[in-house]
């Protein structure tokens, strides 16, 4: 229901896009298909690192793909199992794949607020950069829709990009504001984007800034951050 209520103040907002949230829009394997996987998908969902290291001595390939295109690397992001992530990495699972709606381990840490996860895939090389999901988004998006702020600050910390654009128009400025409750967590994600620079005089389709659309909303504490960072 409050995603509900988002979308249809969204709208109300001249926001003509109907966006399913982010969570909802991230497939994780489902139980059928957990208990029909084997071999290294089967080790990655349950963290069996003496499987993995196994079947990396029998040359197997750390990016199969199940039949929604998720790599054993997703499917152990999916299930926060983070020994695993760290090996199937290190014996080569791509950081970068995209299963079939186009996340990659990253941005499915990022959108389960798993900051955990997200530390171990950065440390090894995990790029927070990628351009993802349907909605030609980033994971910093996805994170500043759902005001995940710690996330947030980790993925700016990596080098995410601050002023990508997605194909609604919105940044993640814009999606802190308009995507978000105004609430504490979604407020300490604007101040972490602020405070790294983000270019907050970009607007969406309708030519609404962060700093309109918060006054929109009738967010206060965000208009007074706002207000401050546009003197």
């Amino acid at each position: 229901m409050r995603a509900l209520r988002l979308i249809i103040s969204a709208i109300a907002l001249g926001a003509a896009f109907m966006v399913p949230p982010a969570a909802d829009a991230q497939i994780p394997p489902a139980a059928e298909e957990i208990a029909q996987y084997r071999g290294l998908h089967a080790a990655a969902q349950t963290g069996d690192l003496a499987t993995i290291k196994r079947l990396w001595t029998e040359k197997s390939d750390f990016n199969a793909s199940d039949s929604y295109g998720r790599t054993p690397l997703h499917v152990a992001t999916f299930a926060k199992q983070r020994e695993a992530i760290r090996l199937l990495i290190e014996k080569g699972s791509d950081s970068r794949r995209l299963e079939n709606d186009r996340y990659d381990a990253v941005t499915i840490a990022a959108v389960a607020d798993d900051e955990e996860s997200l530390r171990v895939l950065l440390s090894l090389g995990a790029s927070a950069k990628l351009v993802t999901s349907r909605y030609d988004g980033t994971a910093l998006i996805a994170a500043a829709h759902l005001g995940h702020d710690g996330v947030v600050r980790q993925l700016i910390a990596a080098g995410a990009l601050l002023d990508h654009v997605n194909n609604l128009h919105w940044t993640a400025a814009i999606e802190a504001v308009v995507l978000g409750d105004g609430g504490p967590r979604h407020q300490f994600t604007l101040r972490a984007l602020i405070d790294a620079g983000a270019n907050l005089q970009l607007a969406d389709r309708h030519g609404n800034t962060p700093l309109m659309l918060a006054k929109q909303r009738g967010y206060v504490n965000m208009v007074k951050m706002l207000e401050a960072a546009n003197r």
